[in-house]
């Protein structure tokens, strides 16, 4: 069962890496501090860091999305 999936507006995002702070095991940074983001439906057990992942973000760059089914 999928819960949402994480997503960043990258022209809001001033790529600070507070979300990555928040939530370790799910959100990556690239070179410049950005986040990359899994490219799939979060699992349930994954939502909580999600939502920690959102809610760090300073400038609300992250939000969780409809899953996609896939």
């Amino acid at each position: 069962m999928s819960g949402g999936v994480l997503r960043v507006d990258p022209v809001a995002c001033d790529g600070v890496g507070a979300c990555a702070l928040a939530a370790p095991a799910l959100v990556d940074l690239d070179r410049w501090g950005y986040p990359l983001l899994p490219r799939r439906d979060l699992t349930g057990a994954e939502m909580p860091a999600a939502l920690a992942a959102a809610r760090a973000c300073p400038r609300r760059a992250l939000w969780l999305g409809a899953a996609t089914g896939g």
